[in-house]
């Protein structure tokens, strides 16, 4: 545990000093189209994955890459990690997020944010916020846009229940396009809450599509189901692969509580 500690201690060091890094090469794209930023934003992805498992020994697995439609596209994925608001950029062409209008602000990154189109939302504007968010996000999707969201809204606790919230089915029923359900088990290799990074085998499943066309209640249950049935297995065989690591899942429980 001494050696996980001080390995997760260097990776976290190692990965703010390689998103600076990547900032720095990047400032010639505020005067490029936004596909030059988005280029940079996936090498920083792929950057920081291969440093993930070089210090911390954590192996990805991409499973269903065949899976992922070209063109406009709703991702729902599962979000445990932080790990996945970053790694999924890479797999996609004109990936677009929903996030909090502070991170804007931040120098540098945030304006790297603005300048990929990302949607920055007011979260204390409350109903007609949502609205405008809902609105745009549409927009940008019929544009040809893949809309990367997370339908709990927030990181959660690898055990936690599920808690899908039903904007993203507004969102699915206003675009008209097919929607990639995304099971992973990243939070039992990068727990919210703590710097710790534990080894074994991370896995990220892309899903069969879900066609246009669902109504909203069918929609959350289809896209709640299947990402939730496809978790299941990847965290506990994660979790045995850790017992033969550890003797027994190291103290994960409760950085993720």
């Amino acid at each position: 545990m001494v050696s996980i500690f001080l390995r997760s201690l260097v990776y976290q060091v190692l990965f703010y000093l390689l998103l600076v890094f990547w900032m720095l090469v990047a400032i010639p794209t505020f005067v490029m189209p936004r596909r030059a930023i988005i280029n940079i934003a996936g090498l920083w992805a792929r950057s920081s994955i291969w440093l993930l498992g070089v210090v911390c020994n954590v192996r990805v697995d991409y499973r269903g890459l065949e899976k992922i439609p070209k063109g406009p596209l709703i991702v729902a994925s599962k979000h445990q990690s932080m790990w996945e608001t970053f790694a999924l950029l890479q797999f996609f062409e004109q990936p677009l997020f929903i996030l909090k209008r502070e991170l804007t602000w931040i120098p540098l990154f945030g304006w790297y944010l603005v300048k990929c189109g990302m949607i920055a939302i007011d979260r204390a504007a409350g109903g007609r916020s949502l609205l405008a968010m809902a609105r745009r996000a549409g927009e940008a999707v019929r544009r040809g846009r893949q809309l990367i969201i997370f339908p709990e809204g927030t990181r959660r606790p690898v055990d936690a229940k599920p808690d899908y919230k039903t904007g993203i089915a507004q969102i699915y029923v206003d675009c008209g396009v097919s929607c990639l359900p995304v099971a992973l088990n990243s939070g039992l290799f990068w727990p919210r809450r703590t710097f710790m990074r534990y080894p074994g085998t991370l896995v990220v499943e892309f899903l069969d599509p879900l066609p246009p066309g669902l109504s909203r209640r069918e929609f959350i249950t289809r896209v709640s189901t299947v990402i939730e049935d496809a978790t299941r297995p990847l965290v506990e065989t994660a979790r045995a692969e850790q017992a033969q690591l550890f003797g027994g899942v190291p103290g994960k429980a409760k950085a993720e509580t």
